[in-house]
């Protein structure tokens, strides 16, 4: 049985011990990460989250503290009172906080003994993930975890004062909502007093928080927990965590530099690092034929550039097709990977964008001579081949990857093979960071699946003024106010400017495949609350999670989120989800079958 700490208050956390205190007596409390019994003398490391104290225990103690703490192992959580020496020279470590001190103890209590955990206690263990959650609690012990959720908690502190000093009041809005389609599948929880009905936990608060708006809160804000029941990977979570952000009155570029302002704060108040404001921009149009993607990271260069005209005309199928089908050619020069990668690596590449939807791909190196060696070279004449070069801007050394198809294809497989050819030539400087904004995303977009138009962010964003007449007639050239903002190939975070207008609201639901009802259903709240004045608004939501995690420049943001689901969404520390009584579930008006 544990000791009491009666009578016992801590006076330091380990890391605050140094030579401040020298000749201080002092008590502090923690878990043992190691002992060392030398006879004489017995070294105890103790840990808490502040990081590593070195405790000595003599022979010469009295009253049995030395055979007592010859009983210590590790974990064991215990508390010291000791008095605070400076190590002798040779005895000092460089690579603890505390190195140049320790305690030499009077009085040790063991609060609490511990069996040996079933995972190592130390920073960058190569434990498998699926054990470390099994075992959080232990995993979160580990210094490299803690110092993740406290850049957390440093963030969070940092945008709630950013925040407050631009006058945004920070709302809770409800966690057991109506059920909308946002997109994604809802959580949906049964209610007990209205059976055969059910509340949804919220995939983002976009109506609250609009309607908000129109309750007169014209600068909200909310750190808030939201729910979507969908396949998991690597940055994504069935509960995660928002920065949501509404303001009234205001265009893009409100929003924008609201936000640009708020970044710039957090990375140089948690991360110390200067973010340069203006970011950059470019329209979503720019970013797909710039890098097939729209979210680029734009730390490397491996460009995609449009051969079509090039090679509309040419004997090679392959290519010629797929432009007259109103498709496209385009290529990425690979800088110096003609020399760096032998054939084995080319057909990997092959493969690799055969992930993304493309048949194949062509390629070709530039010889010293420079000339193009490539199979479907003998398929082009001379000067289409030199107007490819010139294009790429090839010189001697390098490879060209050339991708024909429909144009979504041709982005997709190119926007990741030059993602995955930065990784292979380590082109990315570690610990960089390069955002911007991409805007101008376009509105709808067409579902063969459902065979209508589909928002591209939501039904409430707001159309471009100058594409307001093409709603009708051509639809998917309507750009949208929306916006995202990027980090590194990552989506931190987007909004848009919302529809405000009721006139505007209803042609875009009718776009949508709304009948008058069917809208009222599903937003009545919303479109009722829309007829007493809406001022014009928007706002933006930042993935917290994922902004923590690229912060640290991590790839998970399980290991930002302190008890995480795995990729079938269960949670194996607790075993949910689980089987309830039967008697649950008949209060509910649920029967399994």
């Amino acid at each position: 049985m544990g000791e009491s700490i009666i009578g016992l208050k801590r006076t330091h956390r380990c890391c605050e011990i140094s030579l401040d205190e020298l000749g201080q007596e002092v008590i502090v409390m923690g878990w043992i990460q190691k002992t060392r019994n030398l006879g004489g003398l017995i070294f105890v490391d103790l840990r808490d989250i502040t990081g590593i104290l070195q405790i000595v225990f003599r022979t010469e103690n009295e009253n049995g503290l030395f055979h007592k703490a010859a009983e210590l192992r590790n974990e064991f959580v215990i508390a010291v009172k000791g008095v605070v020496e400076k190590r002798s020279p040779e005895a000092i470590n460089s690579r603890m906080i505390t190195g140049s001190v320790e305690i030499i103890a009077s009085e040790l209590r063991i609060l609490s003994s511990a069996e040996t955990p079933p995972i190592y206690i130390e920073e960058n263990s190569d434990v498998n993930e699926a054990v470390r959650l099994k075992y959080r609690y232990l995993d979160l012990r580990r210094p490299d975890m803690q110092k993740n959720l406290i850049l957390r908690h440093k963030t969070a502190q940092v945008v709630r004062k950013y925040l407050d000093e631009n006058k945004f009041l920070e709302i809770e809005t409800p966690m057991l909502t109506k059920s909308t389609p946002e997109g994604a599948r809802d959580y949906l929880v049964p209610s007990r007093v209205h059976p055969g009905k059910y509340f949804a936990l919220p995939q983002s608060p976009q109506l609250f928080k609009q309607l908000l708006m129109v309750s007169g809160f014209d600068r909200y804000f909310q750190i808030v927990r939201c729910f979507r029941d969908e396949d998991l990977r690597a940055d994504r979570q069935p509960e995660f965590t928002q920065i949501d952000i509404e303001m009234s009155f205001v265009n893009v570029e409100d929003v924008i530099e609201i936000n640009e302002g708020l970044l710039k704060r957090v990375f140089k108040e948690v991360l110390n690092i200067e973010i340069n404001t203006p970011l950059p921009r470019m329209t979503y149009k720019e970013a797909m034929e710039k890098y097939g993607v729209d979210k680029p990271d734009i730390r490397f260069g491996l460009e995609l550039k449009d051969i079509s005209d090039i090679v509309a005309d040419c004997d090679f199928k392959v290519f010629s097709e797929p432009v007259r089908n109103g498709g496209s050619v385009r290529a990425i020069n690979a800088t110096g990977c003609g020399e760096k990668f032998g054939r084995r690596e080319i057909d990997g590449l092959v493969e690799y964008v055969k992930t993304y939807g493309a048949k194949g791909m062509a390629w070709g190196t530039v010889s010293e001579q420079n000339e193009f060696k490539s199979s479907v070279a003998k398929f082009m004449t001379q000067e289409q081949t030199e107007k490819i070069l010139n294009t790429m801007g090839a010189k001697a050394g390098d490879l060209i990857c050339m991708i024909a198809d429909k144009n979504e294809v041709v982005f997709d497989a190119l926007g990741h093979l030059r993602i995955e050819i930065a990784k292979k030539m380590d082109l990315v400087e570690k610990g960089s960071f390069s955002p911007l904004w991409v805007t101008e995303f376009p509105l709808l977009e067409y579902s063969e699946e459902e065979g209508r138009w589909v928002a591209k962010h939501h039904p409430f964003t707001s159309p471009m003024d100058e594409d307001l007449e093409m709603l009708e007639t051509d639809p998917g050239s309507v750009r949208a106010k929306a916006y995202d903002i990027i980090l590194n190939g990552t989506e931190l975070g987007g909004g848009s400017i919302r529809i405000h207008d009721q006139e505007l609201q209803s042609k875009m639901f009718k776009l949508l495949g709304f009948t008058k009802e069917q809208a009222w259903r599903r937003f009545g709240f919303l479109l009722e609350a829309f007829r007493y004045g809406t001022p014009p608004h928007g706002g933006i939501a930042y993935g917290f999670d994922r902004m923590i995690m690229l912060m640290a420049g991590k790839d998970s943001i399980r290991d930002f989120i302190a008890f995480p689901k795995v990729q079938n969404s269960s949670d194996l520390m607790s075993g949910a989800p689980d089987e309830v009584d039967e008697g649950q579930l008949e209060e509910l008006h649920i029967k399994n079958i």
